[in-house]
């Protein structure tokens, strides 16, 4: 294999483990929110505040998610159109 093919399979390699740990990130972020959320709401009575720290979860759901979804699209186009076509076919034919 030669030295450029290398580098891009460490390059995706590298990408799909970013992509991993954000997602990761993402989940640690939203349960750390929802337990400061809890804390805020009953340990201190602060009910406004819990309400509004407990926004945050879907917020920082939703980027991840969003962010995970136009990963996917890069790499869907970096097939290009016949392989998605083939692949979709192969996938309707095992039906």
């Amino acid at each position: 294999m030669s030295t450029k093919g290398q580098q891009k399979m460490g390059d995706q390699a590298t990408m799909e483990a970013a992509g991993e740990s954000t997602t990761d990130l993402a989940i640690i972020a939203s349960a750390a929110s929802v337990a400061l959320s809890w804390y805020q709401f009953f340990a201190r009575g602060n009910k406004m505040q819990g309400l509004f720290i407990g926004l945050w979860p879907p917020t920082i759901l939703a980027f991840a998610s969003y962010f995970n979804q136009k990963r996917m699209q890069q790499k869907l186009e970096s097939f290009g159109p016949s392989r998605i076509m083939n692949s979709i076919e192969q996938m309707l034919g095992n039906r």
